[in-house]
Parts: C-alpha cells; structure tokens; sequence
C-alpha cells in the first residue's frame, strides 16, 4: 500500500529546510549502506552527528505527529530519525530492500521496519531522473512528487532511486515501526479509520453507528496490535 501525503512542509518551510541545508555537514551516502547495498548506492547523506540535521528532522517528526492521514496508515510506533540525502550527477541507489532490523547503539534504538517514507524537498522540475522506483503486487511504480509532499510504503518492497542525470534530488528518508506488524491488518484498519472519518461528517457526536464502528475498529487494534 502507498499513501502519499500532500503538503507535510509547506512552500515556506520547504525554502527553510534547503537553506539550513545548504550549510549541513554531508558525507559519503554509502557509509550506511549495507553489505549488498554498498555496492548499488551513490549518494550524500548529511552527517547523523550534524546539528541541522537533528533539527530539521525533530520538526519533521513533530509534523507527522500532527497528521492524522500518516497516523491513520501508519499506526506507528516508534520512527527512525529522518535521514537528509542529495543524489546529483548520475547519483542513484540501485534496486535493494530496507534493512528489516534497524539498529543504533549511540541512541539505544532498535526497530522492526514496516514502513519506509520519503519526503520531497526538491520540485520534480528541479532535477532529471531520480523517480523512487516501488515494486508492487502488480507492477513497478515511479513516484516523484512535489516539495513537501510525503510517500509512505512497505519497507519490505523491493525499491529504487533512479540516476539523477542533471540537478539535485533533494529529500528526507524514515522508517517506522508500526503497532500492527502485519501489512494486510495495517491496511483493513486504514481502510475502516479513513471510513469512520468519512461517515462522521455532519453526524452527531454520540451517533450509535459511529460509535460501534470506532468500537469495532479499536478492538481489532486491541486483537492485532503488538505493543
């Protein structure tokens, strides 16, 4: 399943987020590769240690927190710190799948991956190439969205940045780990949330049918969840 978010940044904080970019401390992407990804990945990631990138990716977070399309899909439960990347000059990162455990021991962290996002910090218009290639059930999907916009998918798909043949690709990646390990639960209570959103407009705040829907759905969450 793939949810695009429109607008996570907006104009104005996207042109924030390139400035303080542009004085971040960036190094080698295929540091962070791993054994077999090494070999297929050409980019600049900005430093882990780097104090922009703590903040941009802290006000990152803060907005996902706030958006009940990406709490809905994601029902996350804890989220990798965002990593800024720039590919340019035929920069790619070729066909691989996220790590399933993702470890950090200097912030004690360790996560299940689920869910893998990208955020847009580059206009399409900005740079050639680049598409996040998302292999599905049925078929391979280009994704390249506008600046400030977000995609959320399974960390488990095989997928790819292609060669950015002239500008630069500018983004933030993250991976979650949700409550709801399975995919195809994940997806039925996305499915009911976004529903019962839909259904309660206009209704009243006790209306019976909501409630036993919103009843329905935190159980299945009660029954799936693995918290």
């Amino acid at each position: 399943m793939l949810i695009v978010i429109e607008n996570l940044l907006s104009s104005e904080e996207v042109a924030q987020f390139r400035e303080k970019l542009s004085s971040a401390q960036w190094g080698d992407g295929a540091q962070t590769a791993g054994t077999r990804s090494v070999e297929v990945k050409q980019n600049l990631q900005v430093d882990r240690q780097c104090p922009v990138g703590t903040e941009l990716g802290n006000t990152i977070l803060r907005k996902l927190g706030q958006n009940p399309l990406f709490v809905s899909a994601s029902l996350a439960e804890t989220i990798w710190p965002p990593v800024f990347n720039c590919y340019q000059d035929g920069g790619h990162y070729g066909t691989h799948v996220d790590s399933a455990i993702m470890r950090d021991n200097d912030l004690g962290l360790t996560i299940r991956s689920d869910l893998s996002a990208t955020v847009f910090l580059s206009e399409p218009d900005e740079y050639e190439g680049g598409e996040l290639v998302i292999e599905e059930q049925y078929g391979a999907q280009g994704v390249k969205l506008s600046a400030g916009d977000m995609v959320l998918y399974p960390s488990s798909s095989l997928h790819q940045v292609a060669p950015v043949t002239s500008g630069q690709r500018i983004c933030a990646i993250m991976w979650m780990q949700s409550a709801i390990a399975d995919a195809t639960e994940r997806a039925m209570l996305f499915d009911l949330d976004q529903s019962i959103q839909a259904l309660s407009v206009g209704r009243s705040a006790d209306d019976p049918d909501i409630d036993r829907l919103i009843h329905v759905y935190h159980n299945l969450i009660r029954r799936w969840a693995q918290v």
